[in-house]
């Protein structure tokens, strides 16, 4: 069964020469480039006296003294985990806790991932654009939506373009109905200033 410790954070790589720590920037560094851990306190480190214990399987095991839950833990040949801390008396559960800590950093490395993946790409349009032109658009906006990115679409009026506004409303459409098998509209046209600016999203992506 795993040693008890106190609330903290873990950080990989830091290097071990460093003796004073400028912590406003270390805060910084770590949300920048590495992942941090959130410690739950575990067996011995419990302060509490008395728990409300939840068994492996979430079974709820009643109101019980510390002394009471981590012998039940080793029964288990697992860990006691305060998992709310704020509640009276607080929530402990018996669990494996590194599996714990290997699931937690699993769902933050997919959460990540799908973060990076919602990128937002951009495409600017003429109304007058060429046919070739508008082919190397096309086969852009193509490109980042299958790769999963958001697609924005900004179509820029000058002059007296902004009296025909119909034109380029027109090769918006055309687009769209062009990307229609892989992508849809995220949000509609609108005009911002000049441009008359859409969102496009993949298909199967909120």
């Amino acid at each position: 069964m795993a040693a008890g410790f106190s609330v903290g954070i873990i950080y990989r790589n830091f290097p071990a020469k460093r003796k004073r720590v400028n912590f406003g920037k270390l805060r910084f560094y770590l949300n920048r480039r590495w992942s941090i851990i959130k410690q739950l306190r575990i067996n011995r480190a419990i302060r509490a006296s008395t728990i409300r214990l939840i068994g492996p399987e979430g079974e709820q095991l009643g109101i019980v003294s510390l002394k009471e839950g981590l012998a039940k833990a080793v029964e288990y040949d697992l860990d006691l985990v305060e998992v709310a801390a704020q509640v009276n008396p607080p929530v402990c559960r018996i669990m494996d806790f590194s599996k714990y800590k290997y699931e937690q950093e699993k769902k933050e490395r997919e959460a990540k991932k799908h973060r990076k993946g919602l990128r937002t790409k951009g495409i600017r349009l003429r109304p007058n654009i060429g046919l070739h032109d508008y082919q190397i658009k096309l086969k852009k906006a193509r490109e980042f939506l299958a790769k999963g990115d958001k697609v924005r679409i900004r179509m820029l009026f000058l002059g007296r373009e902004m009296a025909h506004k119909e034109i380029g409303q027109a090769v918006i459409k055309k687009l769209t109905q062009d990307v229609n098998d892989i992508g849809k509209i995220d949000k509609q046209p609108q005009m911002l200033g000049r441009y008359l600016v859409m969102v496009l999203s993949p298909k199967g992506k909120e």
